[in-house]
C-alpha cells in the first residue's frame, strides 16, 4: 500500500482515508461508472479516471482492503461460454466471507461477511448471475488469489503488468458448482429480475450473446 500512497495527491489521500471499511469501499465503487474498455486499470488509475469494470474494481477494492488490515484477495466467478467472468475482492470478518465488487449488474456487487465458505459466497451470486437474455450462467469459481504474490508487478500503480496478473490468476484451480443435470434443468430468469439486474447498466459493457 505504501507504493500506492507515494503516488497520491493530498485530495486522493483524503479520499482513501475515508474508505475505512468494506461497505465504504463499495459505496465509493457504486459511484464509479462501469467501463466498457477492453484494457485493465490499476487502482491508482481507477481513482483518477473514475471508471472501472469488474477486474479494475476488484483490484482497487483489494488494494484498499489491504490498507485497512485485510489480505488483498480476489475471487473469480466463472460462467459458461455465454457470459463474462466476474471478479470480487473478498475479505473475512468474524470468520465469515464477504465481498466488494464493481459490476454492470445491480445484483453482483457487495456481500455482507456472513458466508462461512467460499462456495456459500459464490452461490449467493447464482440467481443474479445471468446474461442479457436471461440465462443463468454461473458455473464455478477460482481462488481466492492473494494479490500480494503479484506485488513485483506494481499492480496498484501501474497498468503494465496487469495482463500478466490476469494470466497468473488463470493458473489457479477452478471449482465447479453445478452438475450436468443441474445445468440442463435451469430455468430462465423472470422478466422482473432481469430488468432489476440491468438497472443503471452500461449497454456497451454487456456480454454480446
Amino acid at each position: 500500500m505504501d507504493q500506492l500512497e507515494k503516488h497520491l495527491t493530498p485530495d486522493e489521500c483524503r479520499l482513501l482515508a475515508n474508505l475505512d471499511s468494506p461497505a465504504r469501499i463499495q459505496a465509493w465503487l457504486d459511484t464509479v461508472p462501469y467501463s466498457k474498455d477492453d484494457f485493465y486499470r490499476c487502482p491508482l488509475r481507477v481513482m483518477r479516471d473514475r471508471k472501472a469494470h469488474c477486474f479494475d474494481g476488484a483490484l482497487f477494492a483489494a488494494a484498499v482492503l489491504r490498507r485497512i488490515g485485510h489480505r488483498p484477495r480476489i475471487l473469480e466467478l466463472l460462467p459458461n461460454a455465454r457470459d463474462d467472468d466476474h471478479l470480487l475482492a473478498v475479505f473475512k470478518e468474524n470468520d465469515a466471507w464477504g465481498a466488494v465488487a464493481q459490476s454492470n449488474y445491480s445484483g453482483l456487487r457487495y456481500r455482507e461477511p456472513v458466508f462461512r465458505t467460499l462456495r456459500e459466497l459464490t452461490m449467493s451470486y447464482f440467481e443474479d448471475y445471468f446474461n442479457p437474455v436471461g440465462e443463468k450462467t454461473l458455473r464455478g469459481y477460482r481462488g481466492p488469489v492473494d494479490l500480494s504474490s503479484f506485488d513485483r508487478l506494481e499492480w496498484t500503480t501501474s497498468d503494465a503488468g496487469l495482463e500478466s496478473l490476469a494470466d497468473g490468476i488463470d493458473r489457479y484451480r477452478s471449482v465447479a458448482i453445478l452438475t450436468t443435470g443441474m445445468e440442463a434443468a435451469l430455468q430462465p430468469v423472470d422478466e422482473r429480475s432481469l430488468k432489476a439486474g440491468l438497472v443503471g447498466s452500461n449497454p456497451d459493457g454487456l456480454f454480446k450473446v
